[in-house]
């Protein structure tokens, strides 16, 4: 759906590109008495350009001097564009800031260069003149698959209800690479080819999230999951409102009953032949949520038309998996399912006979992912898989507890811990997070085997995650992620993140797949 830019390798000089707009990175300059620009000092300070010496060669040494006289600064994601009047090719020359060295940019208290590099190519790509159809960056000297990466994700716009055009299709030249005379090396043409696949990956399920729920119903969600899927050689099977009734899927059953659009389950498989090891992935895919009979206020409803983001995400990440031909078997699980209110709709009060056997007391129709994710687990086990990763906008309390770019991990401890590092290692905000045992006691049923929540708000995220590993099967290390809050932006354009649907976890699923095949 979403016009993507061609991306080429390029030895070409920066200052000689033959392209319409050149990028460059900035970092705040070094502050009289120490510090930098970003300190307290009144007194203004140049920037410091990052790499492209021959660029700065061209303006005379001064062209960090004169785009301090734009007001440049070098801070973080911080866009300047100025006429180069014939000093280089380029007839525009776009500086963006990538922050001070020392800045840490993740939870783990360091700073990564790599995340600095694609939120700079994200801000800068976003703020490409609308004329520009070649642009060349000298970010890919600091890190080639950073800026790939933020490129193309910077570059995502949904655009397919609009009846205004889209704008120009650009070709983007990664400058100062070494391919030399004899063409690229093949390791910056791997760096480039898989940065682009993963980037791509996260914009295919953007354009799933973001798709309205009139137009991406169950049925309708597995049949793009399936041409997705089948596009990359993967094994498909789609479970049916029949075939999930004869299976005994209740809690995907129960949560779509109140639809007119049944729900559905989807299973993708992705086989190596040098594969040692299996990982389960689960993605919620709630196609539209009005929280059923305990519905939701009708304020900002809208948003939930990303509630199947953990399911869009796990189906990317899984062709993702084929494409880059990574060495370890994966299944995919996706529940599918609308939850709305009618007469046919489940209550609270109802008991739900989930898949395998367990019942679930359902005090509150809202909190309908844990059910349908039940169920799925559940399946996913009997596979016997090595690891299982489930992911979903589970709960508004991750909201509460991380804000909005920050996923809450919860598991089996050593796996939880491993997961967490993976989407640290992409830039994925991601805490680990806790499962007190004191909580488990408040999810006893009255009636049922476990209620589908507690009789109180306190600790929801930690209660569902108590909830949902009462489906894993005992010997499976397990992640869950709950994406409530990244999955879907409502605020502004941010580095290399759109409004609306994000794609996350895309990257940190791929990471642990990659992870799994390296090492075990």
């Amino acid at each position: 759906m979403t016009t993507l830019p061609d991306l080429e390798l390029s030895d070409a000089q920066a200052a000689h590109a033959v392209v319409d707009v050149l990028v460059v990175g900035l970092r705040p300059g070094a502050a009289p008495g120490g510090g930098d620009s970003t300190g307290d000092s009144d007194e203004p300070v140049a920037p410091v350009l990052v790499g492209a010496q021959d660029v700065d060669a061209a303006f005379s040494g001064e062209l960090a001097s004169l785009l301090a006289l734009t007001g440049a600064t070098g801070k973080a994601e911080e866009v300047v564009k100025v006429p180069t009047r014939g000093a280089v090719t380029a007839p525009v020359l776009l500086a963006v800031g990538l922050g001070p060295e020392s800045a840490p940019t993740g939870l783990q208290g360091g700073p990564d260069v790599a995340e600095q590099v694609r939120r700079a190519s994200g801000a800068a790509t976003r703020a490409l003149p609308t004329t520009a159809t070649t642009v060349g960056t000298t970010l890919s000297g600091i890190d080639l698959a950073a800026a790939v990466a933020g490129t193309v994700l910077g570059a995502y716009s949904f655009t397919e209800y609009r009846t205004a055009a889209d704008g120009p299709a650009r070709s983007v030249y990664f400058l100062g690479s070494s391919q030399g005379s004899g063409g690229a090396p093949e390791r910056e043409r791997a760096t480039l080819a898989d940065a682009a696949m993963t980037a791509r990956a996260v914009c295919a399920a953007r354009d799933l999230i973001n798709t309205p729920p009139n137009d991406l119903y169950p049925a309708e969600f597995a049949r793009r999951a399936t041409e997705l899927a089948e596009a990359v050689g993967l094994g498909v099977e789609v479970l049916d409102d029949e075939a999930l009734a004869a299976g005994g899927f209740g809690g995907v059953l129960g949560v779509g009953g109140g639809s007119s659009r049944p729900p559905r389950m989807v299973r993708l498989t992705h086989t190596h032949p040098d594969a040692t090891r299996t990982v389960a992935l689960v993605g919620k895919g709630i196609t539209f949520d009005t929280g059923g009979i305990s519905i939701k206020p009708a304020a900002n409803m809208d948003h939930m038309t990303s509630d199947m983001s953990g399911a869009a995400c796990v189906i990317a990440a899984t062709c993702l998996a084929a494409e880059l031909g990574l060495a370890v078997n994966v299944t995919a699980t996706v529940p599918m399912a609308e939850n709305m209110p009618s007469g046919t709709a489940y209550r609270p009060g109802d008991v739900l006979t989930m898949y395998g056997g367990k019942t679930v007391e359902v005090l509150n129709t809202d909190a309908e992912g844990r059910l349908i994710l039940a169920d799925a687990i559940v399946r996913a086990c009997e596979d016997s898989p090595d690891y299982l990763v489930e992911t979903s906008t589970l709960t508004g309390a991750q909201l509460v507890a991380l804000g909005a770019r920050t996923a809450g991990i919860m598991g089996q401890d050593a796996f939880r811990d491993r997961v967490t590092a993976a989407a640290a290692s992409v830039g994925e905000g991601a805490w680990a997070m806790p499962m007190p045992e004191e909580l488990r006691g408040d999810l006893d049923s009255r009636v049922a085997d476990i209620a589908n929540v507690t009789n109180h708000r306190f600790g929801g995220m930690l209660a569902a995650g108590l909830f949902l590993r009462e489906f894993v099967a005992d010997d499976v290390p397990w992640a869950h992620v709950d994406v409530a809050g990244p999955a879907f932006n409502t605020g502004g354009a941010h580095g290399y993140t759109p409004r609306g649907g994000t794609g996350m976890p895309v990257r940190t699923l791929a990471a642990v797949l990659a992870d799994v095949a390296a090492h075990g």
